[in-house]
C-alpha cells in the first residue's frame, strides 16, 4: 500500500469472515499500516446489519480516534444455509430477498453514510465488496435474483455516493470491488473448495488495485485483477 501515507490507519468492517480476516491480518502485516480495526457483529463496538442503530453508532464510538485511510467493507451475503439463491422466478420470497438486500445493500449503504466522515483528508479510499454477477451488462446465465439485485444496487450507491463525497473530500476514492471466487463459506456449497482461490491471495490482489486508484477512478466497479467491470 504504497500509495497511502506511511503509518497509515485501516478499518475493516466484515472483519470475521473469510475474506475480512484476510484483510486484517494483511494489513497488520503491512510495515507502513500503524493500525487495524476490525469490527464485525461481537466486535467492540458491535455492528450488526439487522440493527441499523448499530451501524451509527459504531462510527460514533470511533469518531474520537484517528482518520481512516483505508476503510474496507468485507461483508455479505450469497446463502443462509437454509434458503439458497434463486435459480427460477417461482423461488422469489420476501423475507429472502429482505435478508439479501439488508446484507448486501442497505448496510453498506449505511456503512457509506455514517463512516464516510471518519476518512482522512489526505488520500482516503474505502472499498465496498460487491460481485461480478451484480453487474447487468454480463448477466448471462440469469438466475440468483435477490444476490444479483443486491448487488446491482450496492454498485450504484458506490456510484452515487461517490458523486457527492467528490464534492466535498476531493481526496477520497469510492470502489465496488469483485473479490472473484474465494474459498469460503459463502461459496462452498458451489464448489467453492474446488474453484475458489485461498482468501489471502484474492486480498493480496484486491490491495494492489486499491493501491492504485486515483479519485478518478472513484465510484467504479472493478474486479481484483484491475479490470473495469460493466454495470
Amino acid at each position: 500500500m504504497s500509495s497511502l501515507p506511511d503509518q497509515f490507519h485501516a478499518l475493516v468492517i466484515g472483519a470475521s469472515g473469510t475474506i475480512g480476516t484476510a484483510f486484517v491480518d494483511l494489513l497488520e502485516r503491512s510495515p507502513r499500516c500503524a493500525s487495524v480495526r476490525g469490527l464485525h457483529r461481537h466486535s467492540s463496538p458491535a455492528i450488526d446489519f439487522a440493527d441499523e442503530s448499530s451501524i451509527a453508532a459504531a462510527a460514533q464510538a470511533l469518531a474520537a480516534g484517528p482518520r481512516y485511510h483505508l476503510i474496507v467493507n468485507a461483508t455479505g451475503v450469497l446463502h443462509d444455509g437454509a434458503s439458497m439463491p434463486e435459480k427460477r422466478l417461482a423461488d422469489l420470497n420476501y423475507s429472502h430477498m429482505q435478508a439479501i438486500f439488508q446484507a448486501n445493500t442497505f448496510g453498506p449503504a449505511l456503512v457509506i453514510r455514517h463512516f464516510v466522515r471518519l476518512l482522512a483528508s489526505e488520500r482516503a479510499i474505502m472499498a465496498l465488496l460487491s460481485a461480478k454477477v451484480g453487474s447487468i451488462g454480463d448477466n448471462r446465465l440469469g438466475g440468483w435474483y435477490s444476490y444479483r439485485a443486491s448487488k446491482a444496487a450496492l454498485n450504484m450507491v458506490v456510484k452515487t455516493a461517490a458523486i457527492e463525497v467528490a464534492r466535498t473530500q476531493k481526496n477520497s476514492v469510492l470502489v465496488a470491488l469483485h473479490p472473484g471466487t474465494v474459498n469460503s463459506r459463502l461459496s462452498q456449497p458451489f464448489k467453492g473448495e474446488i474453484i475458489g482461490r485461498p482468501a489471502h491471495d484474492a486480498v493480496t490482489d484486491m490491495l494492489q488495485v486499491i493501491d492504485a486508484l486515483t479519485p478518478a477512478d472513484s465510484g467504479s466497479f472493478r474486479s481484483y485483477n484491475g479490470a473495469e467491470l460493466p454495470w
